[in-house]
């Protein structure tokens, strides 16, 4: 039997899937996030789990390199991936992709400087309302960037807001509400689809019954 690779990132997203994956029986041979293998198996033979940074998930499950894959709506839609399914939403490491700046501080008139790493949502979301922007593009402490005048707001994942109102911000419009998805390869999905429905419809029963609890 072939083996069905599936892609997780660490962190958040890795503590929430695995009680997730141990209702369908997958568990890892060894803690992930102690682990320096970037491959490790699982209780089952048939199935392996590949630890990669999380913008690069959608990559790897695109491409063929893992057969499905966990990853946080804000990266599926800064990707834009056609290769892919996103057959459930598992409803976990909520948040929301938000704009913000300042608090008290009048949005500037003309062009809007916008710095954010989801380059591509940030393009869709003001050319939807027909604003001029100029988008800076960085890959973290965004808090940073309207208290230096690097930009007037940032498009960032919102939590709870704290590191926000910790630095002078204020969470602005929404974009777009935030969980995990599985991901699972188009091709995969068509050479693989008992397995592979199987494990979705586990994972949608533990997703369903973590509600109910």
């Amino acid at each position: 039997m072939s083996m069905l690779t599936i892609a997780l990132s660490k962190g958040r997203i890795l503590d929430d899937t695995l009680p997730l994956l141990a209702a369908a029986d997958i568990v890892p041979a060894e803690n992930p996030e102690k682990s320096r293998k970037l491959i490790i198996p699982t209780s089952r033979p048939d199935v392996r789990l590949l630890i990669v940074r999380a913008t690069d998930v959608p990559t790897y499950v695109e491409n063929g390199a893992a057969d499905l894959g966990v990853a946080g709506k804000d990266v599926l839609m800064e990707f834009g991936g056609q290769g892919l399914y996103e057959p459930l939403d598992l409803q976990i490491a909520r948040c929301r992709l938000m704009t913000a700046g300042r608090a008290g501080v009048a949005e500037p008139g003309g062009r809007l400087r916008v710095a954010t790493k989801f380059v591509n949502i940030a393009k869709r979301y003001y050319a939807s309302q027909g604003r001029q922007v100029d988008i800076i593009k960085l890959y973290g402490s965004m808090e940073l960037a309207p208290l230096v005048g690097l930009a007037d707001k940032i498009i960032d994942v919102v939590d709870t807001g704290n590191t926000l109102r910790a630095n002078g911000l204020e969470p602005q419009e929404l974009i777009a509400s935030i969980s995990s998805r599985l991901i699972v390869n188009k091709a995969s999905m068509k050479m693989q689809h008992a397995r592979i429905q199987a494990l979705i419809d586990c994972l949608a029963a533990a997703v369903a019954s973590r509600h109910q609890a």
